[in-house]
């Protein structure tokens, strides 16, 4: 029986593997749906087989996993002490202390709520009666009464956690604190409004790479007036040289449109000189010249060959994914090192297998039906081939968009929970916390633990030197003891 068990966990846990790769980046949610329904199932079936385990078993898994984790030291110990009787059960003796034996047990305690109190004493000359005070301190939102670590708690739990308003108003209520929706709302937009100038320096630093990745994605938008929806756009561009040995900190812009004309692109790139990484939507073709060169994206193309086999197990299209995954043995053993090195790597071992793969698409597109999904991806790579390769003789470039299809998971996941903006300037506050969140993750950044310290300072930070707030030169400060908790 518990063998059945660990065989259908494993089973579960491969299908739902298999439907997220699937899903992300499709269109149509129906995928992403199936795979959160089936990780309900598995857990399900691991808790139902954990409860069938004996406990004589249990306590031999146990024993066999001697390369168990510890848990972190940076997490504060309450030691409770279990004291044995003093006197010897067995002759009445004193009984002397010979050591101790220590078991660790991960506890959690639920966040809580305190009101911090500014007390500023009023002092009176004895001589001249002058009064004098200490000035009061800055508040994030004037007027206002949530600290920096309120305001940050909840932009974190709505963009980096996913938790719509409504369900925090409620989380806080069980705490005996009672924040209704839209106070929760306003001090959001009087957050992102306070922030607004960090934004302009992250997006100074992200247009200022001669390297960039670009994407967008759809977000419901509640049309004012009408009581529906309506389809924005969030766009990503990602600056991350990491890949190519860069030392430039990673970073990721957010812009809203409330369409998908091909104006917005240009507009947000107005700045931007150099590569750009792209699918291939048809607005970004009038950008491409001699400011702004295409690099197209071979996961894209992988991934159409992928749909015709997953759906018809086509060998033609078994052979084009064995043939692309050639190309990305190469990229991991170059990922990292500088683009001299990986230009000549890619330029002896990736160019002989585009060489091979360029005649094969060649000679395969007469045999397909001209309709057939299968002619549609092999034209695809054609249509596209000289931005395909470009990144074989340029050491900078990646094989793919992924960076910037990464950067849109949090989205993603945020619009299953939150379902829709509640207006255009709602979906411009979301992409400038978007902006932050990510990009402080990108950067190995707590984003809490950031956004409270920035909001705390930011007031007070000289406007010429805000770029000082962006989140790896926190990370920076940080460890060198220099920051001050709000």
């Amino acid at each position: 029986m518990l063998v059945a068990a660990d065989a259908e966990v494993e089973q579960l846990r491969m299908l739902v593997a298999k439907l997220r790769r699937m899903a992300f980046g499709r269109s149509s949610e129906r995928l992403t749906r199936e795979a959160d329904q089936l990780e309900l199932s598995l857990e399900e079936v691991e808790a139902e087989a954990a409860a069938r385990v004996p406990p004589a078993v249990a306590r031999a898994r146990d024993a066999a996993k001697p390369h168990r984790q510890p848990l972190s030291e940076h997490l504060a110990r309450e030691d409770v002490v279990h004291e044995p009787p003093c006197v010897c059960p067995d002759c009445g003796g004193t009984m002397r202390r010979m050591g101790e034996d220590v078991t660790e047990q991960l506890d959690y305690v639920p966040a809580s709520f305190r009101v911090v109190r500014h007390v500023r004493p009023r002092l009176s000359c004895r001589s001249c009666e002058r009064i004098v005070q200490a000035p009061a301190p800055a508040m994030p939102i004037e007027r206002g009464r949530p600290s920096a670590g309120l305001l940050a708690h909840v932009l974190v739990s709505k963009y980096a956690d996913h938790l719509p308003l409504y369900r925090q108003s409620g989380i806080y209520a069980r705490h005996g604190v009672d924040l209704a929706r839209s106070t929760l709302a306003d001090w959001v937009g009087r957050s992102a409004k306070l922030l607004d100038p960090l934004v302009d320096a992250l997006e100074r630093h992200v247009m200022g790479g001669s390297t960039l990745h670009a994407d967008d994605t759809p977000v419901p938008v509640l049309a004012p007036g009408v009581g529906r929806t309506k389809t924005g756009r969030l766009w990503t561009y990602v600056r991350d040289e990491r890949g190519a040995g860069g030392k430039a900190p990673p970073a990721v812009l957010f812009r809203y449109a409330p369409d998908r004309k091909a104006e917005r692109p240009a507009e947000h790139l107005r700045s931007f000189r150099g590569d750009l990484h792209a699918d291939g939507y048809a607005g970004f073709d009038r950008l491409y010249g001699d400011r702004i060169q295409e690099v197209a994206c071979w996961a894209h193309v992988r991934r159409k060959f992928y749909d015709v086999y997953a759906a018809t197990g086509s060998a033609t299209a078994r052979e084009a994914l064995g043939r692309t995954a050639g190309l990305y043995a190469v990229e991991e053993d170059v990922r990292g090192r500088p683009p001299n090195e990986r230009r000549r790597e890619r330029q002896a071992r990736a160019g002989p297998l585009l060489d091979q793969l360029r005649c094969w698409l060649d000679t395969t597109l007469p045999k397909l039906s001209r309709r057939s999904d299968l002619a549609v991806a092999v034209r695809y790579a054609l249509a596209r081939w000289p931005a395909l390769v470009r990144y074989v003789d340029d050491g900078r470039l990646e094989i793919d968009n992924n960076a910037a299809e990464r950067s849109l998971r949090g989205v993603a996941l945020g619009r299953k929970n939150w379902l829709f903006a509640g207006s255009d300037q709602g979906g411009h506050r979301a992409a400038s916390i978007y902006s932050l969140v990510e990009t402080a993750k990108l950067n190995g950044v707590d984003p809490q633990a950031w956004l409270a310290d920035t909001i705390a300072r930011i007031s007070d930070h000289p406007a010429r030197r805000v770029a000082e707030l962006l989140p790896w030169n926190y990370r920076t400060e940080h460890s060198a003891g220099r920051i001050t908790k709000p």
